[in-house]
């Protein structure tokens, strides 16, 4: 019904306030059906605050990986290469320690529930752990490698009058990165081997952006395999990559071709046009 200025009246209008107002007093809070809907709204709640430390963990695991991969980028130029890995281990030892946070959160719950939570962080540490292995070893490292570092010994602390036995962990812990964080952190991974092929030419080194063309090859081929069947975030990373590696390749052909008759300090100069235009062509096609 059309009520007075042309305003609907509601159904509950035609109650006077006086008797809705009684209907919420006579609700009875000790009754069966309020106590479970109580309940509801503990594990709620309690579910929600786990998902938002979870969520403030993740962003600290990747800040702490991004600075973490900035540092190995100086590896090429620094004089002191060994202190740089020394540093980048430290910081991912502290990486390591917040993750073990994240597996104590998820003790006793399912993973995949507040796998949206953790997953960009997780990618980051793969990124990071997987851009050190490769400096060090020219390799990539396996998913099974990484998930051993992620499995925490029990916690043995000092005795304190202030001690609290809640947060004795009395029990290994581990975490177990998922197979498509991996693939997302590898094929991060390949963005910074593309600017550490800039930084080594910067640098007049010619061999390593051959290694880093084969290696990026290689990494490309595996990622065909998967094509489209594998989950969406994976072969949408599948045209950054293919990115990367034209890049290197470019980088490449210039050294074979024109590495002798030009100074080395023009190098990246060169490089970088080469990048511009694949990229404006990418654009055209």
């Amino acid at each position: 019904s059309i009520g007075s200025g042309g305003f609907r009246k509601r159904k509950h209008d035609n109650f006077p306030h006086g008797q809705r107002r009684d209907e919420k007093e006579n609700v009875n809070p000790s009754s069966a059906l309020m106590k479970s809907f109580k309940a509801f709204q503990l594990e709620l709640d309690t579910r929600h605050d786990k998902y938002e430390r979870l969520v403030k963990l993740s962003r600290d695991i990747t800040i702490e990986s991004k600075r973490t991969i900035f540092l190995l980028h100086r590896f090429i130029s620094a004089p002191n290469g060994e202190e740089i890995l020394k540093d980048s281990q430290v910081k991912l030892d502290a990486i390591r320690r917040k993750i073990r946070q994240v597996a104590q959160e998820l003790v006793g719950e399912d993973m995949y529930q507040y796998h949206k939570a953790i997953s960009p962080g997780l990618q980051e540490y793969v990124e990071a752990v997987s851009f050190q292995y490769f400096i060090k070893t020219r390799s990539l490292i396996s998913i099974e490698d990484i998930n051993k570092q992620l499995i925490f010994p029990p916690e043995e602390k000092e005795e304190t009058m202030f001690f609290n036995y809640r947060d004795l962990q009395t029990h290994t812990l581990s975490l177990k990165v998922t197979p498509v964080d991996y693939l997302l952190g590898v094929a991060d991974l390949t963005g910074e081997l593309m600017r550490l092929c800039i930084s080594s030419v910067g640098n007049g080194d010619m061999d390593t952006p051959f290694e880093l063309s084969q290696f990026l090859r290689q990494i490309f081929d595996g990622f065909t395999f998967i094509g489209n069947t594998g989950p969406y975030e994976v072969s949408k990373k599948l045209y950054t990559l293919k990115q990367s590696l034209a890049k290197v390749e470019s980088a490449c052909y210039t050294l074979k071709v024109r590495g002798s008759e030009i100074p080395k300090h023009v190098l990246v100069d060169v490089f970088s046009a080469k990048t511009e235009m694949i990229d404006h062509e990418e654009c055209l096609s």
